[in-house]
């Protein structure tokens, strides 16, 4: 699967989202103006049952005029409440289906088994760490959400950790990986704003006939008869229940429409991770044969029924309805020689997270010896495509490699921030002391004394090692209060900037730190895709081509070549080469603003120039490695580990 593309798709399919939610709010304004046209007038239902087209006639301009406004104001003005509500992020749904998030420092054996599985999966597929809650529950079920991968969250059942293998649990976590690769947690959070504005007519309805049923049920006219505008009124709200069925009906072919394709698509993702498509398979089997399948037993399930695993609500008469596949059809594309058996999930049993780590720690080993012969393909290779068993080995040889109590220490909200402190801190004696003095005179007194702790540690770390830190640093640092991280932040850039300057190293943690940390805090607004073509980015193109060849190739002439390889790749002729002293952190600042806004498509073409000139040269340095992560994390098109080539 080529996240590029599938991204793509995904904003195609907003527009879809778009026309759809058009259509059904343009027939729920229809329904609602003869409601209110026939609750007004009695007489007029005659002859609409009669006549419909003559009954169209006949209706005042000014009453539709200002039923239509009214009815398109309340969706539109629900829709976009809901969308405020969602705008946090991930976290607010998981909230809201009352997920609690698993602490990275616990101990629990159950928490342990999922953390080591998607740190594993955020490593190997070189995006952030994300948050995850867990949902007690004893269906088998998962779900992924966010705006982009830098909020994103995954939430996993209780059954799903104790009823699934680990080869069980990274198939289902990969499939989730999948969503947030491919742009579908947007897409999903998009639809749920839609799918409540266009059900709110119901709720009207079904409160109007709560408070009226309540209040006024007695009211009578002195003829003992109910009051005649009281029985039009009930009709009326009756009639907007009815109407709101009608929204649901239509929310859910929507969500049917758009959800079912993508499920398939995630599947095959997760295969391609993993290169195991019976470990989905099995999970899938699982979830047929246990009593409890994948349902959620929660009363706001079915608001965000697209967004999970597998069905995780009672299936509807209607399988036009479902939002998921059905089970046996997913079950036979992933298993062709399956027996139409389902399996028992064996009873919860404490995981044996030790014995399981050091069986992939051997794993990871041979493959990962056997990944760093692959150079410069792998570069290329890895722009726009998932994930699979070379980059997991990898992701585990380097978890492996990180000391085991550094691992855990960047679970503490104090610990975390003096590691990446003590990344920060430079080489030079005397700046060393400056940066010092300056954390000891205004960092928090804990971060600090973690510091004189950490700071050996983090020295003697492999360069290989940074990025991973930074990225199981990430979500310990999110849950900092906004004063801590905004002294957090305003402490990092002191340090990189200690030497009156700001060198590619310290550029590429600043724009993998904090900008998708930034968006979390509120401090940074999510960018748009507005640009299309590559004319419109030309200058930002030429400073990070420029800047990419430089950093592989010493010499200037290979640099040029490295860089005309990469401009030929992106199919832009007009790029000229930028000299190396004229390119500033603050220009290349500015270009990843613009960058950002490409369209996904023009995104994978411009990755791919810069994987063109990484390796020009057939060989890719942890430096160069790290520019092309750092772009494309702030791209927010995550790309697997690019493994370094040995030194000569």
């Amino acid at each position: 699967m080529n996240f590029f593309k599938a991204q793509d798709q995904a904003r195609k399919s907003t527009f879809r989202l778009v026309m759809l939610f058009s259509l059904a709010i343009i027939t729920l304004i229809l329904l609602t103006n003869i409601v209110v046209i026939v609750t007004l007038e009695y007489q007029s239902l005659p002859l609409l049952l009669e006549s419909p087209s003559n009954f169209l006639l006949q209706l005042d301009s000014q009453t539709f005029v200002f039923v239509s406004l009214g009815v398109g104001s309340v969706i539109l003005l629900a829709s976009m409440l809901k969308l405020l509500q969602l705008s946090q992020g991930g976290r607010v749904i998981a909230e809201y289906l009352g997920g609690q998030a698993i602490p990275f420092n616990s101990d629990d054996p159950a928490h342990q088994k999922v953390l080591n599985v998607v740190e594993e999966m955020a490593i190997a597929s070189g995006s952030h760490v994300p948050v995850i809650y867990l949902l007690e529950e004893q269906g088998i079920n998962a779900f992924a959400a966010g705006w982009n991968s830098g909020d994103a969250i995954i939430g996993i059942t209780r059954g799903a950790v104790e009823k699934l293998n680990r080869d069980e649990l990274q198939a289902v976590i990969a499939h989730e990986f999948s969503h947030i690769l491919n742009g579908d947690m947007r897409l999903n959070i998009q639809l749920t704003g839609v799918l409540y504005g266009i059900e709110v007519i119901g709720l009207i309805g079904k409160n109007i006939l709560r408070i009226f049923n309540g209040g006024h049920r007695h009211s009578r006219t002195p003829s003992g008869n109910s009051g005649g505008g009281f029985a039009a009124f009930m009709v009326f709200a009756v009639a907007l229940l009815l109407i709101g069925y009608l929204g649901m009906l239509f929310g859910n072919l929507i969500k049917a429409s758009i959800s079912r394709h993508r499920e398939y698509l995630a599947d095959a993702s997760a295969v391609q991770f993993t290169r195991n498509p019976f470990s989905i398979a099995n999970a899938l089997k699982k979830i047929g044969g246990d009593s409890s399948g994948s349902l959620l037993n929660l009363n706001r399930a079915n608001e965000y029924s697209h967004l999970y695993f597998a069905n995780g609500i009672k299936k509807s008469w209607f399988n036009g309805f479902d939002t998921h596949p059905p089970l046996d059809e997913r079950i036979q594309r992933l298993d062709p020689q399956w027996d139409g058996r389902y399996t028992l999930p064996p009873k919860p049993t404490p995981p044996k997270v030790d014995v399981e780590q050091q069986q992939k720690k051997q794993l990871a080993t041979s493959i990962g010896m056997a990944a760093a012969v692959i150079q410069s393909f792998d570069a290329l290779d890895s722009v726009g495509k998932a994930p699979n068993e070379k980059h997991i080995g990898y992701a585990h040889q380097l978890l492996d490699e990180l000391p085991k109590a550094l691992h855990n220490e960047l679970k503490d909200p104090y610990a975390v921030r003096a590691a990446i402190y003590a990344l920060l801190l430079d080489h030079n004696a005397d700046i060393h002391k400056k940066q010092l003095f300056h954390l000891k005179k205004h960092a928090d007194k804990g971060v600090y004394q973690h510091l004189t702790q950490l700071t050996k540690q983090v020295s003697q770390l492999s360069p290989s090692l940074r990025l991973p830190l930074i990225d199981l640093a990430i979500p310990t640092l999110r849950e900092l209060s906004l004063k801590q991280y905004r002294l957090f932040r305003a402490n990092a850039l002191v340090l990189m900037k200690a030497d009156q300057q700001i060198d590619i190293n310290e550029w590429i943690l600043q724009h993998i730190l904090f900008r998708h940390l930034d968006e979390a805090f509120n401090l940074r607004k999510r960018p748009a895709s507005r640009h299309a073509l590559i004319g419109a980015v030309k200058h930002p193109c030429e400073i990070m081509l420029s800047r990419l060849a430089y950093a592989e190739h010493q010499d200037e002439a290979e640099a040029q070549q490295a860089f005309i390889a990469g401009r030929k790749a992106i199919g832009a002729g007009a790029l000229n080469i930028i000299a190396k002293d004229d390119i500033t952190p603050k220009q290349l600042d500015e270009a990843m603003d613009q960058l950002e806004m490409l369209k996904p498509l023009l995104k994978q073409r411009f990755l791919k120039a810069c994987a063109v000139c990484l390796t020009h040269n057939d060989t890719v340095t942890i430096e160069g490695a790290e520019i092309l992560r750092a772009l494309a994390s702030g791209l927010d098109c995550p790309i697997p580990p690019i493994i370094p080539s040995p030194p000569s």
